[in-house]
């Protein structure tokens, strides 16, 4: 069987290469997942159980319900986001669907695309499969991993055609202040970049509400904002995503959706509009122990050795391993049965660091950092 050249050369995901040596294991503490250890909310489960039950399992609109579309739009009005639910915004299956869609509707072949790194691993790959060539543009841990006027301006994106940006961010937990995106968003109307927004942990934030270039002047309509269920409601494996953006980017992703998708999965968008009408409580209280988590695990990095800046978001650590990553991580899932991902997975701005997933229980974080210092002091 003959393949493309395009589907011949797509990498393999490094992410999956240390699931794959966890899995050999029974003894490991796996922090390497990026998905909630919690359950979807028990009111989004039972609306998706009675949905069934009522036999609801026909398609939808290929943009999604309108139901769902207009409680997504009431919900962005805390993000001071305001779309039209007719025309602004697409249901899609999953987050990944809606990036995937932007750029099949954004990128002609040969667009450069710019792309802050290190950050979530399917942007490279998703802009080469829409034809475009990736720009990488580091970021520095000096910055807490923002994303900065100068970083842009020196890595080349003037010249780009689109920007790529992920905050709260995978994998360094990173996330922008509004002064920071204005900066950034200066760049983009002075270059005319367009900008894909991917803001699926926008929920996740401590300390400090979230903000989005969607929101800077002139931004809107160069803007698509991609969010989704899977991370605040815990819903990863319903996949629900949606976009949110200019009618006529909107319209281009729904017409390739249309002819891939069709529409997203039905009864998740019965979850969705239970989970957004009614589990606010539920999501402050996973953010509330995500925190707790947080703080301690960051706190016992640094007390080790491992250098990590205080991540403002999301559910990863990024501390500084000192080296080599990769080895980082094989030596001590071998040593002592903890999987982390390597940080350089995620570019070359992530080398020698590493991702630590605190989307696990308080007392697997406790003893998984306890054998990091093990690890850590039997090899000074």
């Amino acid at each position: 069987m003959r393949l493309s050249d395009r589907a011949r050369d797509l990498p393999e995901s490094g992410i999956r290469k240390f699931f794959e040596l966890a899995e050999a294991r029974d003894d490991v503490i796996s922090l390497g997942v990026g998905e909630p250890d919690f359950s979807a909310p028990w009111a989004a489960r039972t609306a998706a159980i009675d949905s069934l039950e009522r036999g609801k399992t026909s398609y939808t609109s290929n943009r999604g319900m309108a139901a769902l579309r207009e409680r997504i739009a009431a919900h962005h009005e805390r993000y001071d986001q305001s779309y039209d639910p007719a025309e602004e915004i697409l249901v899609t299956t999953g987050a990944s669907e809606a990036v995937d869609l932007a750029f099949r509707a954004l990128v002609d072949p040969g667009d450069t695309v710019a792309v802050h790194e290190p950050t979530y691993i399917s942007y490279g790959p998703g802009i080469e499969l829409a034809g475009g060539e990736p720009l990488t543009v580091p970021t520095r841990a000096e910055d807490d991993f923002a994303l900065t006027r100068e970083s842009l301006e020196a890595a080349g994106a003037a010249e780009a055609d689109l920007l790529v940006l992920c905050y709260p961010n995978n994998p360094t937990g990173a996330t922008m202040t509004e002064e920071e995106y204005a900066e950034v968003a200066a760049f983009c109307r002075d270059e005319d970049l367009r900008v894909i927004a991917d803001e699926i942990y926008s929920a996740l934030t401590y300390g400090a509400d979230h903000a989005s270039i969607a929101t800077q002047p002139g931004m809107r309509e160069r803007t698509v904002v991609v969010n989704g269920f899977s991370k605040a409601y815990a819903m990863t494996g319903l996949r629900l995503g949606y976009a949110l953006g200019p009618a006529e980017a909107i319209d281009a992703m729904n017409r390739i959706h249309q002819y891939t998708m069709l529409s997203a999965p039905t009864t998740p968008q019965y979850a969705a509009i239970e989970a957004l009408d009614r589990c606010d409580d539920e999501v402050a209280e996973m953010v509330d122990e995500y925190n707790r988590r947080r703080r301690l695990i960051v706190s016992r990095f640094n007390e080790m050795g491992l250098d990590t800046f205080e991540p403002g978001g999301a559910f990863y650590a990024f501390p500084d391993c000192g080296g080599d990553d990769e080895a980082f991580a094989e030596e001590l899932l071998e040593a002592q049965g903890v999987a982390v991902v390597p940080g350089s997975v995620f570019g070359e701005g992530g080398e020698g660091h590493l991702r630590v997933s605190y989307a696990t229980s308080m007392r697997e974080l406790k003893e998984a950092t306890d054998r990091i210092a093990t690890f850590v002091e039997g090899r000074r």
